[in-house]
């Protein structure tokens, strides 16, 4: 028996949260904490000009271990800034970082980051992705068995960057950007899945393309919105002219809401339905993967693999007075398909869970989560700086 196949669990702590259960809890203490794990990149200068912005750099350390990974250190991080000469009309930006090493030499680096020019006037969004790291794979469609894992590696280097411009409809934003995702030195199984099957791209593949995007973000908090609406639509084809290996196209699109509750407590529903298709020719790097610590909470990543996905949540967001702490509880459902003409209710995959949350800067309303999802015969743990979604 492959020794990675014997626990299906991941196990995430903190020293954040080791801190929380073994030292005193009073006001004064988690205060220290805060202040641990803040630092002001820029607080001389506001010190000089009380109307700039008080940048934040936020870092929590984080320990995990999982069968594929042995142990892995690391952080997660957000910086919070605003430009100089922005004002209450710009919202803040938002650009995080999370860093993991293994024991098994294994490396994560990723940003997925939101920017704010002054007044609002472009939106710079994107994502940047540098990983040496262990993935499942159990088969292609939404029918594929547990027994049927399978890890294997690769080098992957995804960047991501999106310019929009603001439209004269308020917080609505129209722009393009372009992609990259390359996928190299790929290691598998002999005799595995992977090897049978070799997908388009098994081996390795690059994805060049340029994207069109549509964004409206009415949020008032893009860290923990309260209230508003979010859509994002991208629409990118990828061609071997600027260096890619195939030809094909992919749609995505990004819906949430949140709603603040009337109630003492002032807790939040928020909602998200999210899409990805592709069509052409397709590699394996490109095709949908089931689960992830934002969306399907409870299923590891790739636990199943198709051209398309459909997936929605709902959250509560529950707050307890002026405490630091906080609860959620969500549910969700979602499948992957071959073709979106194939969606059947009766395919859906449930998931649902419960998290605690701890303030970390309660004028951004910056939060540690901890979750615990739970899918169909399946269920994991997530801890990272800020909400799912």
């Amino acid at each position: 028996m492959n020794p990675l196949k014997t626990n299906r669990k991941s196990l995430l702590i903190s020293v954040l949260l080791f801190s929380f259960l073994y030292a005193p809890v009073n006001a004064q203490n988690l205060e220290h904490l805060k202040d641990f794990f803040t630092f002001y990149p820029n607080k001389k200068a506001v010190e000089k000009d009380s109307t700039r912005y008080l940048q934040k750099f936020i870092a929590a350390p984080v320990v995990s271990f999982s069968p594929e990974t042995n142990f892995a250190f690391g952080t997660g991080a957000k910086f919070l800034f605003k430009f100089t000469g922005s004002g209450e009309e710009t919202r803040v930006s938002n650009m995080p970082m999370t860093i993991q090493y293994t024991l098994n030499n294994q490396f994560f680096v990723f940003s997925g980051f939101e920017i704010f020019t002054n007044q609002e006037k472009w939106v710079i969004e994107g994502n940047l992705l540098l990983q040496n790291y262990p993935r499942l794979f159990y088969g292609f469609g939404r029918n594929t068995e547990e027994e049927a894992e399978e890890v294997y590696e690769n080098n992957q280097f995804l960047f991501e960057p999106i310019f929009l411009k603001q439209t004269p409809v308020r917080y609505l934003f129209f722009g393009a950007g372009v992609r990259y995702n390359r996928i190299s030195k790929t290691g598998f199984e002999e005799g595995g899945l992977i090897d049978q099957l070799r997908p388009n791209g098994f081996d390795g593949s690059t994805s060049v393309g340029a994207e069109v995007a549509l964004l409206y973000d009415s949020r008032n908090n893009v860290l923990n919105a309260q209230r508003g609406w979010y859509l994002e639509f991208t629409h990118g084809k990828y061609d071997k002219v600027l260096g890619g290996t195939n030809i094909f196209n992919l749609t995505r699109f990004d819906l949430r809401h949140f709603k603040e509750l009337k109630n003492k407590s002032k807790d939040i529903l928020a909602f998200q339905f999210v899409g990805r298709a592709t069509r052409g020719n397709i590699p394996f790097s490109e095709f949908a993967f089931f689960g992830s610590s934002e969306i399907m909470r409870g299923y590891r990543e790739g636990r199943f693999v198709d051209r398309d996905l459909l997936a929605s949540q709902i959250e509560y967001r529950k707050h307890f007075g002026e405490s630091k702490f906080g609860a959620v509880a969500f549910l969700g459902t979602g499948s992957v398909y071959n073709n979106l003409a194939d969606f059947q209710f009766g395919s859906l995959k449930p998931n649902y869970g419960a998290g605690l949350r701890f303030k970390l800067d309660k004028e951004e309303n910056l939060n540690i989560r901890f979750d615990w999802g739970v899918g169909r015969g399946t269920n994991e743990f997530y801890l990272s700086i800020a909400e799912a979604f």
